[in-house]
């Protein structure tokens, strides 16, 4: 384990330890915000907190640095932080009994009877001497898609966040000495909050106010002094460019990454990803990066772990819960006590026919096909009968075979090599070729779009 940065500042102590008044915090446009500003804009918005009888705080930005000052002003001030992870009008109005008041910034839309007020910065507030929080009693609201697709509320306290960044800080403080951070992913989600704002923050790292959003701009800004916080959707996108400067370091988190996106990261920016596994729920559990297309994960410092009956990772920690196991519906195979392999999520096993499917066991057998690259398999009710359909993404030499022999030949063949280990009805009965999967900005699959290509024909 390395050591940590002198820099490095625990979230309890943030502004009440010093830092030099020009220290670098974020930057946007050529301009940037120090540390002075970062103090008297969060004295401002903490005096008009501080009077209002608001608890339970949204706060809805897309500017990282306002987000900033906003969630150190609630914090300091002593409410309750709540992240909607969605700032549409309508997500935010579903959402409305779970707060009281909603800071943001101009580019945000309102919804109507919403108490709200806009977050202002650059005020020439004198600061306080902060006193050091009390984080054990400082509750943070995420939101994560539920079961029955309404949005669920994640409790934590502001100490296991605390828990989190020190971690992060001893497996990877040392190499980012020194660089600035980049992102293309929210920080109203938790790898987002933590990577690309609280994290540096308490590190000293001054990080972007906004987000990369196209792979034109992740290849203008990469160098040796930028660590760029990602994800697979923006990775995958990276498959048309060939040439960029290398960066420092490269993270990636909020679903799978392929090997050859990985593959490709490492020829582009010189590092393959550090990918962390874990959920809004957990926070971080794992880490890897992809030397080999088998590369197990290697739980983060202080994560015990147990399989159940069925072979599902169960989790305990002080970032988790140092009381109680967590258990995950992910189904593992342990190396040794500390590296392992994901082998899919049980929850996604059906019924066909009286016959249980793993709806990942069908994936990893269509992406194991010569030809193809990435594969999603999902049911769809046809009629009375429920089927399994795919999209598929193929390789350069795939998409050859599918020229050479047409598309008939083509599915014809890729089946008989699917029914050399799966059972007929888990052969999924129809497929769409697709440019890249479906993903949203966090590299979750949008399963509404995926049926929509066969809802087309």
């Amino acid at each position: 384990m390395s050591t940590i940065d002198v820099t490095f500042h625990s979230l309890a102590d943030l502004l009440s330890r010093a830092r030099p008044a020009d220290w670098p915090v974020a930057f946007a446009s050529g301009q940037v915000y120090d540390w002075q500003t970062l103090n008297q804009d969060v004295a401002a918005l903490h005096n008009r907190l501080s009077t209002h009888s608001a608890q339970r705080i949204a706060l809805c930005c897309d500017d990282s640095y306002r987000f900033a000052v906003g969630f150190l002003a609630c914090a300091y001030a002593g409410k309750t932080l709540v992240l909607p992870g969605n700032s549409q009008p309508a997500a935010l109005e579903e959402l409305s009994a779970q707060f009281d008041l909603m800071l943001h910034d101009a580019s945000l839309s309102i919804p109507a009877q919403t108490d709200a007020f806009e977050i202002a910065i650059q005020q020439n507030q004198a600061a306080p001497n902060w006193p050091r929080l009390a984080l054990e009693e400082l509750q943070l609201v995420l939101f994560t898609s539920g079961s029955s697709g309404t949005p669920k509320a994640i409790h934590k306290s502001l100490k296991q966040l605390d828990v989190e960044i020190t971690i992060l800080q001893s497996l990877w403080g040392a190499t980012l000495h020194g660089t600035r951070i980049e992102s293309t992913v929210s920080h109203q989600h938790i790898y987002g909050l933590l990577f690309r704002l609280l994290w540096p923050l308490c590190a000293g790292r001054a990080f972007a106010a906004f987000n990369l959003e196209f792979p034109e701009q992740v290849i203008a800004h990469a160098n040796e002094q930028t660590t760029l916080v990602s994800s697979p959707a923006l990775l995958k996108r990276l498959s048309e460019e060939h040439h960029a400067q290398p960066l420092r370091q490269l993270f990636s988190s909020g679903g799978p990454l392929s090997n050859a996106a990985a593959e490709h990261a490492r020829r582009l920016f010189g590092h393959y990803p550090q990918e962390v596994y874990g959920s809004t729920e957990t926070g971080g559990i794992a880490h890897r990066q992809q030397f080999t297309a088998s590369q197990p994960w290697r739980l983060f410092p202080g994560v015990q772990a147990e399989l159940n009956s069925e072979r599902c990772l169960r989790l305990r920690s002080p970032h988790i819960d140092p009381h109680h196991w967590y258990q995950t519906a992910d189904e593992c195979y342990f190396h040794d006590t500390v590296t392992f392999e994901l082998r899919g999520r049980t929850d996604r096993i059906i019924k066909i026919e009286e016959k249980r499917v793993s709806l990942t066991e069908v994936e990893q057998r269509v992406e194991q096909l010569d030809g193809v690259s990435e594969a999603v398999v999902i049911p769809m009710q046809e009629g009375e009968r429920l089927t399994l359909v795919s999209v598929i993404v193929l390789s350069e030499a795939g998409q050859h075979d599918l020229n050479t022999l047409g598309k008939g030949k083509f599915w014809l063949a890729l089946r008989a090599q699917l029914r050399r280990w799966l059972e007929p009805i888990a052969v999924p009965r129809r497929f769409r070729i697709v440019d890249s999967i479906p993903l949203n900005s966090q590299g979750k699959r949008q399963i509404a779009d995926i049926e929509h290509l066969f809802r087309e024909s």
